[in-house]
């Protein structure tokens, strides 16, 4: 069996999404994955509690950091990063809800072509690579199981982003090394530090490309930090003119009706199939 991507869940302060991530890690992740969940003391004693209980039980082979006194969400990523060497990396954010499969198709997405550099999933809440609308925040699925064997039915075809997307990114590890990392000095968001990181790399000559037989949900869109969006305006003067081009042109549009039709050809999981297999 091929050893797939570390996980890496940096630990939020909301204790139900954390104990949803959790739930729908073990649900939808291989046996044996290695999954590191990186606290910068954001837990409190009931978030706590559910990792202890979830490391307690689960047959991922996790581990669990905290730090003493948080250095702030950019710095204490790219930290955990760079432990992580040369390592592919998906990082999945503090409320993901990663539906089954998710990170095979993410290794085979990578796998697939040396260039890319960062591959991201479909999301109910995934900015430019949101489904089934583009740009906008729908509900988390009602039938994850369903929309997962869609997605999984989907072509293993990768198309650009505009930039990785914070629910849920596969990182390849030597790309992310040769940049530096990411900019903890300019950013305090994960998913601007992100955004800057996915620009550099494009600057290389890697691609940050979309995953589209893969699905993560998300409660709701990272927001940036004060002075995030100046600090990436600065830097990179033509970005919102680009990702609003992106949302406006839609290039995705016909592998997102392409899902829409595919979940909705497949219909609900068949009732207590196990019985019958």
């Amino acid at each position: 069996m091929r050893e797939l991507p570390v996980v890496v869940l940096p630990v939020g302060v909301d204790d139900d999404a954390l104990d949803a991530c959790l739930a729908a890690l073990e649900a939808g992740t291989p046996t044996g994955t290695r999954v590191w969940l990186a606290d910068d003391a954001q837990a409190g004693p009931r978030g706590y509690a559910i990792i202890e209980r979830w490391m307690a039980r689960t047959a991922l082979k996790a581990d669990y950091t905290r730090r003493q006194r948080g250095v702030g969400e950019v710095a204490h990523l790219d930290q955990v990063l760079a432990a992580c060497g040369d390592a592919d990396v998906a990082v999945l954010a503090a409320d993901a809800v990663p539906l089954p499969g998710w990170l095979e198709h993410l290794d085979d997405c990578l796998r697939s072509d040396g260039a890319i550099a960062t591959a991201t999933t479909w999301s109910n809440a995934g900015e430019a690579a949101a489904w089934p609308r583009i740009g906008e925040i729908d509900p988390l699925p009602s039938e994850p199981e369903r929309l997962a064997r869609a997605a999984a039915r989907m072509p293993a075809v990768h198309p650009e982003l505009p930039a990785a997307i914070a629910h849920a990114v596969l990182l390849r590890g030597s790309a992310r090394r040769r940049l530096g990392g990411l900019d903890a000095t300019s950013y305090g968001s994960w998913c601007a530090a992100l955004t800057d990181l996915s620009l550099r790399l494009a600057g290389m000559g890697w691609r940050n490309v979309l995953c589209a037989n893969a699905f993560v949900a998300r409660q709701g869109e990272g927001r940036p930090f004060d002075g995030d969006m100046d600090a990436l305006s600065a830097r990179w003067p033509d970005w919102h003119a680009r990702i609003a081009g992106f949302l406006m042109g839609d290039p995705l549009r016909d592998l997102r009706q392409q899902l829409v039709r595919l979940y909705d050809d497949i219909g609900p999981e068949e009732a207590q199939r196990d019985l019958f297999a």
